[in-house]
């Protein structure tokens, strides 16, 4: 079904304004595409729905079993596109404005430890064929810099400079932020420039740092990243979930461990609230309690299942 003009400017503001990802365009996109086919069965069209019809749509998602955060999100889409209405003066009002969102818990990240991250660093230096050595680049720079994957895989050649010791890095909004760069990231993104011509067409030039000419984006995707970090995983023997977000919050969290203030790591990360930022303490509190639980000489006090 083709998407109603309404949804299509919507989604063009997301992407002009507020620089959402093509990934969070396309679920906005599903979501609302949903919304208006709901409505349709109802006789109602975007611009006519009621409070009410938007809250037996809100009871469908909910009857359906969607997840908290699906539902969540749609709700989200929901409430944001109405106040996009509502602003444009397409509607005279915002029935959104009043509906609930579900309350849901927030989960802790995901992460890897210090001795797993360099178990996978290990594995990828085993082999030295150049898409090892630049799997080996792109691992030291998303560890060392806590980089998003979109960050990483379209950072461009001139984002990287040995002498500086800092890294330009491009975020959400294109907001550019300085983030610093270990020493060991330097040497194996030196190593792999080396080979970086054997990822080039005859004679091409490109100004991506780890060029695809053969994507649409003309530099490697993160579908392509993920799949070759999964496999390394398996090589490496890690059993946990392993993905370029992991590693993320790995950072963070041994930043953390190591003593890094809170607004310095906020600035690493490209959070625009530091709130955002907070969860990586939560996290390192409730890895400090599973510690006394399963660790303490007295761990049986506080789990008298184990006796």
């Amino acid at each position: 079904m083709k998407p109603s003009r309404h949804i299509t400017s919507f989604l063009q503001m997301m992407s002009v304004e507020r620089g959402a990802a093509p990934n969070t365009l396309d679920s906005y996109r599903r979501d609302l595409e949903g919304l208006e086919s709901f409505l349709k069965s109802l006789a109602q069209r975007l611009e006519t729905a009621s409070t009410e019809d938007l809250r037996r749509y809100i009871k469908k998602i909910h009857d359906s079993g969607y997840a908290p955060r699906t539902a969540a999100r749609r709700l989200s889409a929901l409430k944001q596109f109405f106040k996009f209405l509502y602003g444009e003066r397409i509607r005279p009002d915002d029935p959104a404005a009043n509906l609930d969102s579900p309350k849901q818990g927030r989960p802790l990240p995901k992460f890897l430890s210090e001795e797993e991250v360099n178990q996978l660093l290990e594995q990828s230096r085993l082999k030295q064929q150049p898409k090892d050595i630049r799997l080996t680049a792109m691992l030291e720079i998303l560890y060392a810099c806590g980089l998003r994957v979109s960050e990483l895989v379209s950072l461009p050649l001139a984002a990287f400079t040995r002498q500086s010791g800092m890294l330009i890095v491009t975020g959400k909004g294109n907001k550019e932020r300085m983030v610093p760069i270990a020493q060991k990231a330097i040497d194996a993104t030196q190593l792999y420039l080396n080979v970086r011509h054997e990822f080039l067409r005859d004679a091409q030039e490109s100004p991506w740092l780890f060029p695809a000419p053969s994507a649409k984006e003309g530099h490697m995707t993160r579908a392509t990243f993920d799949k070759e970090l999964r496999q390394l995983a398996i090589r490496a023997g890690i059993t946990k979930k392993v993905s370029a977000h992991v590693l993320r919050h790995s950072f963070a969290s041994h930043m953390l461990d190591h003593d890094v203030d809170l607004r310095s790591l906020q600035q690493m990360l490209g959070h625009a609230d530091i709130s955002t930022t907070t969860i990586y303490t939560h996290m390192i509190g409730e890895r400090e309690k599973q510690l006394v639980l399963n660790k303490h000489p007295l761990a049986a006090l506080f789990n008298p299942e184990d006796k």
